[in-house]
């Protein structure tokens, strides 16, 4: 019977693909997959699968979203079991909202199978707790841009006086927006801040700083997306805690010689 799956691939390491997400792969008919989605990832698909590359770059992007959902709703009426694949979680900053009204409005039966999503995952694999017992309590998610069209509603008071950790999607672009507004509203200037590029790939980096002079750092170490911005005490936590960039280290030296 067809069927929509709208499917979190993880944030970039494939072993973080969840046991349903390698199901929800191995079975479809058709995938549509983004950018961010590990290539690794699709190895696992039928040999007679389709592949549509559906991927987006920061102020453009390959396929429309009005088009996206016309292919779920056209290869599932036609009898395939299609899987529609996403970096992180589908329902975190994915559009995976508006791909299911989309299948409900056209009454095609679908699944939401959740992925790790890069806010947690990402500052996991810097050492960054984004929750801790002694240093924050709350934690928000936040996209670091808006469609063009929408009404401000990020509500930056609430972000800079009322959240102990911040971790905010697609923000580099915008960071001294980020920066001007939190400080506007209270935020510390000396808030630790971490910026992670590719988080949990083999080529992540993070860099760090505060709040005050993060977009410094950020140019000169070259820092572009796809990075999460982590803000918080928890960042303190870095250096005690970081393991994975020094794995890969210790990796790269072993295998100099």
């Amino acid at each position: 019977m067809a069927k929509v799956y709208l499917v979190g691939a993880g944030p970039g390491d494939e072993e973080l693909l969840t046991i349903k997400a390698l199901k929800c792969i191995k079975e479809a008919d058709v995938i549509l997959y983004d950018r961010l989605v590990n290539k690794e990832i699709l190895k696992h698909v039928k040999e007679d699968a389709d592949l549509i590359y559906c991927g987006k770059l920061p102020n453009y992007h390959t396929m429309k979203q009005e088009t996206i959902n016309h292919f779920l709703v056209k290869y599932a009426k036609s009898g395939k079991i299609v899987t529609r694949l996403k970096g992180g979680d589908p329902f975190v900053f994915g559009r995976g909202g508006e791909e299911a009204e989309a299948l409900a409005m056209n009454n095609i039966p679908f699944e939401i199978v959740p992925g790790v999503t890069s806010g947690v995952a990402a500052a996991a694999y810097a050492g960054i707790p984004v929750t801790h017992r002694d240093l924050s309590a709350s934690v928000a998610f936040i996209t670091g841009h808006r469609k063009d069209d929408a009404n401000e509603e990020i509500r930056w008071e609430a972000l800079a006086k009322g959240i102990d950790t911040l971790a905010i999607y697609m923000g580099v672009g915008n960071l001294p927006y980020i920066q001007a507004q939190l400080l506007k509203h209270g935020k510390s200037e000396q808030t630790s801040v971490a910026v992670i590029h590719w988080g949990t790939t083999n080529i992540q980096r993070t860099v760090t700083g505060t709040l005050e002079n993060i977009y410094d750092v950020v140019k000169q170490q070259n820092i572009t997306n796809p990075s999460m911005i982590i803000i918080g005490d928890v960042v303190n936590l870095k250096d005690k805690l970081s393991w994975y960039e020094e794995t890969l280290l210790q990796t790269a030296a072993s295998e100099a010689f």
